[in-house]
């Protein structure tokens, strides 16, 4: 290993024949601690092809993982047209403020993907509200805090241009109208790891250097796509500012269930958390299954200083 993540020894920890209702694949979960416990917030594909949202709890985040017994938070495309093809790959934040967990999903319309949101305090009713952008855009969570008062939004819209698919950063006073869109981390050009097509990994996580980002990456070759992951630092105070981006990516598809699959070469992580100065990512592998990597927020921090110069003044 070169970076300072490593794979749980279990993987992968969750697939399809370890949930009790038929389905083709869980993968790329969001995760929270929730009660003195690890939630994961999995997308699970059914057999139509169409994926919905299953809750799953451990004690330790490593096994023993209790699912609910039927679809948590299923596509509504009665109530809501835009998930008429479902909807896919949360990211969960709690935002102390409202008291109240925020979902950033995508929703599958008719008209393409696009960023929507809900809330919850359980994880067992959820107050949808409602599309937040326009398709086609993906990969999206809010910062836990607030911003001279502003609600704050990482997102990847991906217009049909040759210019790039880029991490942008809006804001929004209720979290229902967002504007003062910029790109905060654009995609490389060339022949770079992350050129043309990035996108948001989990949600941001503060540290005592900044916003610690972790985004995907995609390589197109002869062979397909592949994806890997880099890391990034924001300034606490001011997240439109870029302190530090690694030129490596950080972890990419190495393991038999990373690398074969129903999508081939992915590692997709929606979800991390922190306990000390643990840190366990949640990802999915080859969009077929969930696995778990773990490193310390310290070692995290300390390969990001020494692969990424400062950015300057």
């Amino acid at each position: 290993m070169n970076g300072p993540f490593h794979r749980y020894a279990g993987n992968p920890i969750i697939t399809a024949g370890d949930l009790p209702y038929s389905a083709n694949s869980v993968f790329n979960a969001a995760a929270a601690l929730v009660d003195g416990e690890t939630l994961l917030l999995m997308r699970v594909e059914d057999r139509t092809g169409l994926s919905h949202l299953t809750v799953a709890h451990s004690k330790d985040g490593l096994g023993d993982w209790r699912i609910d017994p039927t679809p948590t938070m299923p596509a509504d495309p009665i109530g809501h047209p835009e998930e008429l093809w479902g909807i896919e790959d949360p990211r969960i934040t709690w935002v102390e403020d409202l008291g109240l967990y925020v979902i950033a999903y995508t929703a599958y319309s008719a008209g393409g993907p696009l960023v929507s949101l809900a809330t919850t305090r359980d994880f067992v009713t959820f107050t949808r509200l409602g599309p937040v952008t326009l398709p086609e855009n993906k990969d999206a969570a809010i910062f836990p805090v607030r911003f001279g008062g502003r609600y704050a939004m990482l997102h990847r819209p991906s217009p049909s241009q040759p210019n790039g698919a880029h991490i942008w950063l809006s804001f929004s006073p209720d979290l229902k109208h967002w504007g003062d869109h910029q790109i905060v981390l654009p995609c490389r050009t060339g022949g770079w790891w992350d050129a043309n097509k990035i996108g948001l990994s989990p949600p941001p996580i503060l540290t005592s250097e900044g916003w610690l980002i972790m985004y995907h990456g995609v390589r197109h070759t002869i062979a397909g796509g592949i994806y890997r992951l880099g890391l990034a630092l924001l300034d606490a105070k001011d997240p439109r500012r870029v302190l530090r981006r690694a030129d490596e990516w950080v972890f990419g598809p190495e393991a038999s269930y990373e690398r074969q699959g129903d999508v081939a070469d992915v590692v997709f992580p929606c979800g991390w958390v922190v306990e000390g100065d643990e840190l366990r990512v949640y990802y999915g592998a080859a969009d077929s299954s969930m696995a778990l990597a773990t490193a310390s927020v310290s070692e995290v921090l300390d390969w990001l200083r020494r692969h990424s110069p400062p950015a300057p003044d």
